[in-house]
């Protein structure tokens, strides 16, 4: 698969990105009140999939005319480099070692942390979640990932988190008749197993039960928040017959990654059509991302064929391919057509975002936020981010859970700090502005930048250790025994000496 867009980021200039500010973002700062929400999220698709990324091959029309008519962050972010602490970040506005979600599978969202569902529903806003959960079990009794996950210890549902309806799985399923087995991995509504519509499509199975949800909320002239965490395209990856088709000159494995992804667009642009026929379209927030880069080594095997685009590495990582995910926000009350960002953006942003554009601010939710609110961005106020994006995943360099990446990443308005923060640390250093692939080591050129930005992760692990601890929390809070940073039981893979 071609490269996309490979020159467009090499040598982005702070120049281009005010232009395209003062140009593009027609932000009203005395916006209609509350405003619909909605989060999309796909699962393993990486930067270079989508045809507004630069694809010519996968066929994604609805979200390119989304990005034609929306704004495009050419630098979002996945909050990790997997999808559970992803999601984490994306509810809360907090980085998921706050609250122990360290990878995928491991911890679960803890009840004292405040999401976004619960906020807004406790001002009028009835609250739906559609699709992948992975934070936690669905049933205190069952697991389909067996003992290991102790379904007791790690029960929370959507339910338990702000949301009013709910129709999810634990994990991921086959994205083509989904529920092929009910005593592995379920769909679960509203704590009731879902016995009905699960053949087919699995993006078109969670819509269905989306949209019935949003029309209810309107008719009952109701804000809405709904989250649709599409399973698309992460394994099992298994495309209709209709959508292989599409590729019908494809490798079997492109046919079934390819049709995912377009079947996928097929339920964007069918939710995009509901939004406009229920007159609502104009004042709803329709975001787009997801939760991390592409699976597999190479792109190039079996059902992982995935792009990262012109970046280095994928799924796990801290590389760029593995954490800079594609990202767009369609809001026509608010945002110009065809606006354009380079300014760095994270699914940390979602949470203090919402509540900025809603003049919210809880006495009581959970600090320090890592995110930031991009309302100043939609403004044409924001020239470049105010605060740094931190990252940490277990492994480390010379390890098979990072593909072979550090295990911290601190990326500012134009370098990334990469360090796995050891006594022997080779620390990494890129200019993302003219080195967007991070081949180009300038750490020995600007040891203070290193020292400084090195500084910022220190602090920021401190910080985590303390949220993990219960500190944050206006009750006390006990945490879990097992509940112990990665970097306290040697979670690195030591290099070969």
């Amino acid at each position: 698969m071609t490269a996309p867009r490979a020159g467009v980021l090499v040598g982005v200039s702070l120049i281009v990105s005010l232009w395209f500010a003062s140009q593009l973002f027609a932000f009203d700062t005395n916006p209609a009140p509350r405003p619909n929400v909605i989060l999309c999220m796909a699962d393993d698709m990486g930067w270079g999939d989508p045809g507004f990324n630069g694809n010519r091959i996968i066929k994604t029309p609805n979200l390119d005319d989304m990005a034609s008519n929306g704004l495009r962050f050419d630098r979002f972010y996945a909050g990790a480099p997997v999808c559970s602490p992803t999601r984490g970040s994306c509810l809360t506005g907090r980085h998921p070692w706050r609250y122990g979600v360290w990878s995928a599978n491991e911890g679960h969202l803890r009840k004292p942390e405040m999401t976004l569902a619960e906020v807004l529903r406790t001002h009028g806003y009835t609250t739906g979640h559609f699709g992948k959960w992975h934070l936690g079990t669905l049933s205190s009794v069952h697991s389909g990932k067996g003992t290991r996950r102790n379904p007791q210890r790690n029960y929370l549902t959507p339910g338990m988190s702000g949301f009013d309806e709910w129709f999810a799985t634990e994990y991921s399923v086959p994205t083509w008749n989904p529920v092929q087995d009910i005593s592995v991995n379920p769909y679960y509504h509203n704590d009731q197993l879902a016995k009905e519509n699960l053949e087919g499509c699995d993006s078109r199975v969670l819509m269905d039960r989306a949209i019935p949800f949003i029309r209810k909320a309107v008719s009952d002239k109701q804000p809405f928040l709904a989250v649709i965490w599409f399973h698309a395209p992460h394994e099992p990856v298994v495309a209709g017959p209709e959508f292989r088709r599409l590729y019908a000159e494809r490798e079997e494995g492109e046919q079934h990654f390819f049709g995912a992804i377009t079947a996928l667009d097929l339920q964007m642009g069918r939710l995009r059509r509901e939004l406009r026929e229920l007159g609502v379209a104009e004042n709803t927030m329709l975001w787009f991302t997801s939760d991390n880069g592409p699976e597999g080594d190479t792109g190039d095997k079996g059902t992982q064929r995935g792009s990262a685009g012109p970046f280095r590495g994928r799924k796990r990582s801290l590389w760029e391919g593995g954490i800079h995910v594609p990202g767009l926000l369609e809001w026509p009350a608010q945002i110009a057509s065809g606006s354009v960002t380079q300014v760095p953006c994270s699914t940390l942003d979602y949470y203090p975002t919402t509540l900025d554009v809603l003049g919210l601010v809880p006495t009581d939710q959970p600090e320090p936020r890592d995110g930031v609110s991009l309302v100043p961005l939609f403004a044409g106020k924001m020239k470049e981010r105010p605060v740094p994006i931190p990252f940490e995943t277990p492994g480390g360099t010379d390890s098979k859970a990072t593909r072979g990446s550090p295990r911290m990443a601190l990326v500012d308005n134009r370098f990334k700090l990469l360090t796995d923060m050891e006594d022997d640390d080779e620390p990494l250093l890129f200019d993302l502005l003219v080195d967007p692939g991070e081949s180009i080591n300038l750490a020995q050129q600007f040891p203070d930048r290193v020292a400084t930005m090195k500084n910022v992760l220190i602090e920021f692990r401190e910080s985590c250790k303390l949220s993990l601890a219960g500190r944050n929390y206006s009750e006390a809070f006990a945490p879990d025994a097992d509940d112990t940073h990665p970097a306290s039981v040697g979670a690195r893979i030591k290099k070969k000496k």
